[in-house]
């Protein structure tokens, strides 16, 4: 009997909006191949979202696909990240990535820090399985 491996769910999605976004900065890219999420210690919250522009996958990155971006994620912020969608909002007076994380408790006051918590052990064991 053969079993058929179950996919594996997404550690991000992302919106309509942000995709278009970071396709088009992509675009004017040359030599960039995905855009690399993760996050650190830092801010007033504790944590920070990092986001830079990655020549090549590396050896232990989460790769996710989606709309036509290529994503990866830093392996040490995959507990932190599960769940998160990342969206794009622009306005009269500021456009910017924004990150609807199930795994954030908090941020603080002037929007550039977060308080994260490890993704709950039964969210884990789903992106494994």
């Amino acid at each position: 009997m053969t079993t058929t491996p179950r996919p594996r769910p997404k550690v991000m999605t992302l919106s309509d909006a942000a995709a278009q976004r970071v396709a088009q900065i992509m675009a004017r890219k040359p030599g960039v191949v995905a855009l690399k999420l993760g996050v650190t210690k830092g801010g007033c919250a504790g944590m920070e979202y990092t986001m830079d522009w990655a020549t090549e996958v590396g050896r232990l990155d989460e790769v996710v696909e989606e709309k036509g971006v290529k994503l990866l994620i830093d392996p040490m912020a995959i507990m932190y990240l599960l769940g998160t969608q990342m969206d794009y909002h622009e306005d009269k007076l500021s456009s910017g990535f924004v990150f609807n994380n199930p795994n954030q408790q908090s941020a603080c006051g002037c929007g550039e820090s977060v308080n994260l918590v490890p993704a709950a052990p039964e969210r884990l064991a789903e992106l494994k399985a």
